[in-house]
Formats: C-alpha cells, structure tokens, sequence
C-alpha cells in the first residue's frame, strides 16, 4: 500500500516502523514481531533503503495513539526527515492483540529548523568521516 501511493519505493524518503500490543500482551510480544530481519529487511529493500529503520513498540488499549517515527532511509542523521506519523485504530489493539504499523514520507519536513547534525558533531570534536566516532 505505501508503495503503490508513494509511487514507488524510490519515491519514499522517511521510513518507520511501530507496533502495540493490547493490555494481556507484553510490549516484548510487539518488539519480537517487528525487530526481526524477516520484517524489516523486506521495507528496507523495497524503498532501496541504507539506514536502519526508526521504531515504537508500546502496550495499550483499543484506540491508543499508535505512534510511527521517520528518518531519511539513507542517512540516519538527516534531520530534516525526523518525523512522526500519529493514529489510533477505533477497535485495536484488542486486550490479546498486537497492531503492526509501517509508516513513510516522500519528503523531509517542508520548513525544518533542527540543524546539522554534521556540524553539530564537527563543532563538539567529533570526526564524521569517521562514523565509528560518533
């Protein structure tokens, strides 16, 4: 469904990923779903994607806020496209359920304001070219 109304898995920009679990659940039910490569790896290659994906898993009642939180899908440390999808499914999760969310963006935020992170780092001493220092 992302794909096909991004228009593709090159249009999107800003991926995510977040799961809920109803309140009999353990949020670690949630997070063994989605922290699988089995899960991940098929977004990630079908939005040609390099960074790893942003992610939520909490513990809730039907109608909980179900938040999905975006970075750029090639650079970790793109802060323009830190964003955050928000939702609630009327009925879900149900006390035994878990609601599995991915979400996307075909662009950053349209005015962002939050700087570099590259110089940011480069201004505290830190060697970007390296990314093991940071």
């Amino acid at each position: 469904m992302i794909l096909g109304t991004a228009g593709g898995g090159e249009k999107v920009e800003g991926y995510g990923k977040s799961a809920i679990v109803g309140v009999n659940g353990e949020v670690e039910h949630a997070s063994a779903l989605i922290h699988t490569l089995r899960f991940g790896n098929h977004y990630r290659e079908a939005v040609g994607a390099k960074s790893y994906l942003a992610f939520t898993n909490t513990r809730g009642p039907a109608n909980a806020p179900l938040q999905i939180p975006l970075m750029d899908k090639n650079d970790g440390g793109r802060r323009s496209h830190y964003l955050t999808i928000q939702l609630s499914v009327a009925d879900a999760p149900g006390p035994d359920e878990i609601v599995v969310a991915l979400g996307a963006s075909v662009g950053g935020r349209p005015h962002h304001r939050i700087g570099d992170r590259y110089q940011d780092l480069k201004e505290l001493g830190h060697d970007v070219e390296n990314p093991a220092s940071v």
